[in-house]
């Protein structure tokens, strides 16, 4: 493995893909983050309904996103990145998918791979790719694959590549739900080598035998581009293959780190569909005939699910606030205890915040009425959105781990779907 600072340079300008023009700026601290969120999220609100209808892929929006030095914020201080807290980490997410609900998923594996690198990265192969983040690379996702027993099962190999005298392998498969591929310059992949255990490659996109097919037709996240991709004896640098499996052998905060940013994408969606229906029942909506009121805003009926909503939203964002804090101290202080009460905690903020992105998607056309309804306001894109994600893994385990925890002091299983 390469090792020399030289060598390391070398290999950063030759793997380089970033556009010549791209400046990407460094964010400094968690302030920061989320002023630079904010604004950004206020750019990409202004078209999203119409990306959502035409499936406009949005190449500009990542472009700034990645610019803003948003994408290198959880690289750790020590490697020149911000280091931002689990917490504000899931509030930018958040604040992203409020605007767009696929602009924020996009990333969501991008900021995976750059964790399994912190915890499971050799010190060159972290210098290595913080550096290319950094500098703006984008890192994709090719882990799930469809007809395999279950989702956690993978059949994608790595196997040893005989012209490369032991310093690399060859990668055969196919996977989907690659969210984020489309736009990569890598594509971290989940691989078993020889030995039957589970890998982490890191595929750089102009890898010859690598086809990464736009065939995503979910009805929501329509530009997440979380579609196919074949691999036909691709090759990869053994320096670019990361323990992945090993993470969850020992305790680890990488499952609930990955089901907190999934969480934070829900609180998005859910603040999304609830501004919508404020400003619609405030500005466009009629009140009942029977409520004898003039405005919509004071039939006493709305006014009631408007406070629920506002209390369920509140409560899932407390969670996820919590989570967020819990898998901080477990990633700091790792261990069975830490990392079962972290993922515990996620699972929770996770229940909320499925069902109040699922309530304030349909809430907001009950409230609103039937002109919410026409195609022009495209306001079933949040419930799309929301429906899509959520799907993820299935919420009613949630329920199971939480309850089996504190009814039976069982710790949940290690593995990114609790």
């Amino acid at each position: 493995m390469p090792n020399s600072t030289a060598a390391l340079a070398e290999q950063i300008v030759a793997t380089s893909k970033s556009p010549a023009a791209r400046i990407v700026a460094r964010i400094r601290d968690d302030e920061e983050a989320l002023a630079v969120a904010h604004q950004l999220a206020a750019e990409f609100a202004v078209e999203a309904g119409l990306r959502d209808q035409q499936r406009k892929l949005p190449w500009d929006e990542l472009e700034r996103y990645v610019c803003s030095g948003l994408w290198a914020i959880s690289v750790p201080k020590e490697y020149g990145g911000a280091g931002v807290s689990k917490v504000t980490l899931a509030e930018v997410i958040a604040i992203i998918s409020s605007a767009d609900g696929s602009i924020g998923q996009i990333p969501q594996n991008h900021f995976y791979a750059v964790e399994i690198l912190i915890v499971n990265g050799t010190e060159w192969q972290k210098q290595f790719f913080f550096n290319r983040v950094l500098r703006g690379d984008r890192l994709g996702n090719a882990l799930a694959e469809i007809g395999t027993r279950t989702s956690q099962d993978r059949k994608t190999r790595l196997t040893a590549n005989a012209a490369a005298n032991g310093r690399g392998f060859r990668i055969n498969g196919r996977k989907f739900y690659a969210t984020g591929a489309l736009y990569a310059d890598w594509v971290p992949t989940s691989v078993i080598d020889d030995a039957g255990v589970q890998q982490l490659a890191f595929v750089p996109r102009n890898s010859e035998g690598l086809t990464i097919i736009d065939d995503w037709s979910g009805f929501g996240q329509r530009t997440t581009g979380s579609g196919s991709v074949v691999f036909d004896n691709v090759a990869v640098d053994a320096d670019h293959v990361v323990p992945f499996q090993a993470a969850f052998e020992r305790p680890t905060a990488i499952g609930p780190f990955a089901q907190l940013l999934h969480a934070a994408i829900d609180i998005g969606l859910a603040r999304a569909a609830y501004a919508e229906v404020i400003l619609f029942v405030k500005t466009k909506s009629r009140p009942w005939v029977d409520s004898k009121v003039e405005r919509a805003g004071d039939d006493p009926l709305t006014i009631h699910e408007i406070g629920n909503l506002t209390i369920r939203l509140h409560a899932a964002q407390a969670l996820l606030e919590r989570a967020g804090r819990k898998v901080d101290f477990a990633g700091a202080q790792p261990d069975e205890a830490s990392i079962a009460e972290a993922s515990i905690a996620v699972a929770e903020a996770r229940v909320l915040t499925t069902e109040i992105s699922l309530l304030a998607g349909s809430k907001l056309f009950e409230l609103a009425g039937s002109q919410s309804t026409l195609a022009e306001h495209n306001l079933d894109r949040h419930w799309r959105n929301a429906r899509t994600h959520t799907l993820h893994d299935p919420v009613r385990w949630k329920y199971f781990a939480v309850g089996d925890y504190y009814l039976n002091g069982k710790k949940p299983p290690r593995h990114g779907a609790i």
